[in-house]
Order: C-alpha cells, then structure tokens, then sequence
C-alpha cells in the first residue's frame, strides 16, 4: 500500500525581465510594473484549494522559483510565507529558498528575504565572463554576481547556492576552470553546475549556437569534478554539489519521489493519496493574464500516474542521486514490489550500470556516467 512521503511546496513567480535564448521555463518578459499584491492573493487562494492535498503534514520545504523572484519586494514575500504558514504547519527546521538573479538585486535586498523568512538564496549566475553573459541574455554582468554571492553569504541565511552552467557557446576547458574557481571563491554551501542543453522552443533551439566538443565538455566535466572535490564539495546528485550537511533539501524530495504541492501560473505537482491508492499530478493555468482571471480556477490539468508508469517515473528521478536506493522507499512510493521491477534491470545488470543487494539498488559510477542510457533501457524494458 502506498505510504504518505514528506511533503513540499512550490511557488512558482513568472516574471522576468527578459527572456534568456537557453529557457524553456514558463518565464514572461516584464512589460509593466509586477502586480505584487494581486500575485500573492492568487497564490494563496490557488494554496487554498490544494489544502485537502496536505492530508495532515508539515512542509518539509518550499522553493520559490521563477521567472525571478527577486523582481517581489521583501515585503510581498513575507506577507506570501506568512499566508501559507496560516494554511499548513512547518517543521521546525523548514528550509525555504527562494531564486535570485544577480541583476535584480540591490544592497540589502537579501537580509530583507532573510527577516521574511527565507532560509536559502539560489543565485543564477551562469558565468562570470561578460561575453558569455551577454551571449546567454543576462541582464547581470560579473561584479554584479560576485556582489550577489558576497551579499548572500553575509545575509543570515542558512544557506546559499550558486547557479553555473558550462558548455556554453565556445567555451574553452580554461573558460569554464574559470567560471567554476570564481564561484568556489565566493564559498557557497551549494553548487549548481550543469551543462547548457538546448532546448525547443526557445531562442537558441531555432537558432543553435556553436557549442564544444564532446571531448572538450568531457574534459570540462572531469577537471571540474575535480576542482570541487578540493574544495570540500561532493556531489550527491548529477548537476548538485554541496559540502557536508548543505544538500537541498527541497531538491532531495523531489528524487526520492515525495509530494510537492505547486502553486503559481504553470507550476506541477505531484500528490499520493494513499485511501484511493493513487499518485497525481496537477499542472496550474500557465500564463499569467489567465492565472489571474478571477473566472478561471486555477487547476489547468490533473492526472493519474498509472501503476505501469510509476517505476520509471519512480527511477527517473532516483537515480538522480549517488545515494544508494532502498528498496523499502520504492515499495512505499510506488505500491509495487521489488520483484515486479527486476526484469527491467537485466540488461542494466549486465551492462555494470546498476547493481543490487538484498535490500536497496546502487547506480555505478558508470550507470551515472551513462545515466540516460541506464534510463532509456528502464523505458523500453
């Protein structure tokens, strides 16, 4: 029988002031003032008819993500955590991150998100060289990301983490060594560092840039690993480096398949509900003029993960992480046996990209080498 896991939230702000050729995210250029206070009642009233989902937990975590969310005042953002600690309990040591881009933010800005109730910034840096800034459409330039990285760090807050991407249009191996020692300097507790993919339906899927090699960006990603490894960072998930204790808790719960309610113009969610036997996804009304219509509801789709779809979906996102996988969280996630899911793993057995014990499974370091890979066989298995 499917067991209750822990429960998160996500808020989702849409606005940005302009859009970047690399995102896919359900991100809007600003073209006037952002409607704060009008923003913040929908979000909670969106939060009130999800509240049946909650089924007597406390938030474990919420991340505020965007767009920017930096673009809301403090004010706004504490009268929103406010608003959802009247609708649901939070644990003691809640971790609460909201999203920052450097080019949104003045002095002081995040000491104000710190009194609001903010427990983690997520700066998105991207790079720290002008040129590679500007070919990504940012709107922040390399000062103005290490201010926001010194800021961050003397704010108060639990945490903090930096964005940063490599494998960018003609990045060079010493580029990216660049970018990432410039981010170790700052001495985040997290580390976000991924590779650029480009994806449609954007800017840079209609018109491609030139990117590294294959060679070049396995080079970037070995020296890189690294490079973090010196510095005290491990990497306890494939794009997520953290020193000890300084995981994103928000970002764990998702991996290991928790429940996360989603609030916000297009935001998901992904709910169990035990009594039915049931797993559900929700997807919110996506663009902000329709989230905001006071005829529409909120609730744009909802769904049904169907027993034959939950390994992968399951696996899809465990696998994700370096930690071993137990299967006892798998029974309790999925309401399936251990046994049901072995002859998906023959092949993957063979090939050294998995292995198992008694009681959990372990991607290699090859099967995460070749994660995609290990995942694609899962699928047509």
């Amino acid at each position: 029988m499917l067991q209750l896991p822990p429960l998160s939230l996500y808020i989702h702000i849409p606005w940005c002031v302009q859009k970047c050729p690399y995102c896919d995210f359900n991100s809007h250029a600003l073209k006037q003032e952002v409607p704060e206070t009008d923003y913040v009642a929908a979000l909670l009233a969106d939060l009130d008819a999800d509240l049946a989902y909650v089924q007597g937990r406390q938030l474990q975590s919420i991340f505020i993500g965007g767009g920017t969310p930096s673009l809301f005042s403090a004010a706004a953002i504490k009268v929103l955590l406010q608003g959802v600690a009247t609708r649901i309990p939070f644990a003691d040591d809640i971790e609460i991150t909201l999203e920052a881009n450097p080019g949104t933010v003045e002095a002081g800005r995040f000491a104000g998100y710190q009194q609001a109730g903010v427990t983690r910034i997520s700066i998105g840096v991207q790079s720290f060289q002008p040129e590679k800034l500007q070919r990504l459409g940012r709107i922040h330039d390399p000062k103005q990301a290490v201010a926001a990285g010194l800021q961050a760090r003397q704010a108060g807050l639990r945490s903090f983490n930096i964005d940063l991407m490599h494998g960018l249009p003609e990045q060079t191996i010493s580029d990216a060594l660049f970018d990432l020692q410039q981010a170790i300097d700052i001495a985040p507790p997290h580390l976000s560092w991924y590779q650029l993919t480009i994806e449609p339906n954007t800017a840079f899927g209609s018109r491609p840039p030139v990117l590294p090699e294959d060679e070049t960006l396995w080079d970037i990603q070995e020296q890189g690993h690294q490079l973090l490894l010196a510095a005290g960072y491990r990497q306890y998930e494939i794009s997520a480096y953290a020193k000890p204790g300084y995981e994103c808790r928000h970002n764990l719960n998702y991996w290991q398949f928790g429940d996360y309610l989603g609030i916000g113009c297009g935001a998901h969610g992904k709910i169990t509900l035990p009594a039915e036997d049931r797993i559900i996804r929700t997807a919110k009304v996506k663009h902000p003029k329709g989230y905001l219509d006071p005829e529409r509801t909120f609730l744009d789709q909802c769904w049904n993960v169907e027993n034959d779809d939950r390994p992968f979906e399951y696996f899809m996102n465990r696998m994700r992480l370096f930690q071993p996988i137990p299967k006892n969280e798998f029974i309790a996630r999925t309401s399936l046996s251990a046994e049901s899911v072995e002859p998906l793993f023959k092949r993957a057995y063979e090939q050294g990209l998995l292995e198992q014990t008694e009681s959990e499974w372990q991607v290699t370091e090859t099967g995460h080498r070749y994660l995609n890979s290990l995942l694609t066989m899962l699928m047509e298995d």
